[in-house]
């Protein structure tokens, strides 16, 4: 072989090389894999729909809330994923994780395989139904190892919302959290313990059980989501209520939201005169005349 044919051979099979390697790069990039896990450092931390603090706000999180990172390429931001929010924090307020942890999980999809090893060639353990709650505890490879009453494994991170409460037939657990935020004040457009509005705070609470609901009680009530109740005497406890007065509603389909509770109660953000997050009534009175019905998520 002469020196030019040579030449032409290695610069050839580099060129393969650097295809297969931009191939895998494509892959990897495409998969949908977790990169990382990180968690919150800061209170009040802004997510926002872009890598700058000028862009929207997706979404308000807690101190010490733990998130899967997608990407850390982005000097100075990390995107991440949490509850069904995709967006991004700024790597000042936020640190990854090395090593284990402990969070909960909402399983995405139907039959949704828990393996016994981080691989689609890995024995198959059991199958999770879609809303299934987990306890997660690491990374290995872009898969979750993951817990549930009858089994321990591994699940894709695709197949998996990272969330800060358990959401196991949630609405105990929803009721719970709401109840942690009796007495936070009441704060037009406020979605976080800072403050809440009526549609904020159903909004926040069940974000952190996996669902992502939108920032306006008529838009909740329209969403499409879950199954409608239309009679008090039918809801059950975690339901989301909805009332309309036509005197403060504006011509919309609703103008206040809250959470059954059981009892006949409700909590909710309710105004700043009221007390901001308290406990009313839906049997009778005010709330009673105004339902408009509930959603069972």
């Amino acid at each position: 072989m002469n020196h030019f044919a040579g030449k032409a051979v290695k610069v050839l099979t580099l060129s393969l090389i650097a295809a297969a390697l931009l191939a895998v790069s494509v892959f990897a990039a495409e998969d949908g894999l977790v990169e990382s896990v990180g968690v919150t450092t800061g209170a009040a931390l802004r997510m926002r729909s872009e890598p700058s603090t000028e862009a929207s706000v997706v979404t308000l999180l807690n101190k010490d809330v733990v998130l899967a990172v997608l990407d850390s390429s982005e000097e100075g931001w990390f995107q991440v994923a949490y509850a069904g929010n995709t967006g991004y924090v700024s790597a000042d307020y936020f640190s990854l994780l090395d090593g284990e942890f402990e969070t909960y999980g909402r399983v995405i999809g139907g039959g949704v395989n828990v393996r016994s090893a981080a691989s689609i060639e890995a024995e198959v353990l059991t199958s999770l139904s879609e809303g299934a709650s987990v306890t997660v505890t690491g990374l290995e490879d872009g898969w979750y190892v993951i817990s549930t009453d009858d089994v321990t494994g591994y699940i894709r991170s695709d197949f998996l919302n990272l969330t800060n409460a358990a959401a196991s037939s949630s609405v105990g657990g929803v009721v719970e959290l709401a109840k942690q935020y009796l007495g936070t004040r009441y704060a037009y457009g406020g979605a976080s313990p800072r403050g809440f509005d009526c549609s904020g705070f159903t909004m926040y609470i069940f974000s952190q059980v996996g669902y992502s609901l939108p920032h306006s009680a008529t838009s909740q009530w329209q969403s499409g989501m879950g199954s409608k109740i239309y009679s008090v005497s039918e809801l059950q406890p975690g339901d989301l209520v909805y009332f309309n007065d036509p005197g403060v509603s504006g011509g919309k389909a609703c103008s206040h939201a809250g959470i059954y509770v059981g009892n006949g109660q409700m909590i909710h953000s309710s105004s700043p005169s009221s007390g901001g997050v308290i406990y009313s009534s839906v049997t009778s009175g005010y709330y009673a005349r105004y339902f408009v019905g509930g959603i069972r998520l």
